[in-house]
């Protein structure tokens, strides 16, 4: 499976850490949106988009980029971030940007991962910040075992499965 990790990483290298996990375990490249050239992305079987969150969504090049993306048929796209507060319902805020971009331009998204990240913005850098170390190792780790689940779960599923979610969604 030819895959590709599109990541914004600007602060302290939060998404880049976790996606250098992420491409070990997929076998993916990784590129920066402003590398991207939106037709080329056709050629990848699985893409996985992911920045930190700033105000309650990826980065702006995410977005543009998403924007610009032409229209699929359901090609297997994931969402990822890193954010100073995490959880469930945050996760769906945060990421409802850009998946509803991508859904809109016929990408099905299998599945979505958020972990905390060492964040300085704001007024957070006059308090030393917070989360600091982190993705630390048990983040990693984590990374690691859901890029695997998310491996296997996708070489077991079957083409009539993907389009099924995709109508679901």
């Amino acid at each position: 499976m030819k895959s590709l990790l599109v990541v914004f990483s600007y602060h302290h290298n939060n998404t880049q850490k976790i996606a250098n996990v992420f491409a070990e375990v997929l076998d993916a490249q990784i590129k920066t949106p402003q590398r991207i050239n939106p037709k080329d992305l056709q050629e990848y079987d699985l893409i996985g988009f992911g920045s930190g969150i700033y105000s309650a969504k990826h980065h702006k090049s995410l977005l543009d980029l998403a924007d610009e993306l032409p229209q699929v048929t359901n090609r297997k796209a994931f969402i990822f971030s890193t954010a100073a507060l995490t959880g469930e319902k945050k996760l769906t805020k945060d990421h409802s940007a850009l998946r509803e971009k991508l859904q809109s331009k016929g990408y099905v998204i299998v599945d979505e991962f958020q972990c905390k990240g060492f964040n300085t913005n704001s007024f957070m850098k006059y308090i030393g910040g917070m989360n600091k170390g982190r993705p630390n190792a048990e983040d990693l780790q984590h990374a690691e075992e859901w890029a695997e689940s998310l491996k296997q779960e996708l070489q077991h599923m079957k083409p009539e499965l993907i389009v099924a979610r995709s109508i679901k969604q």
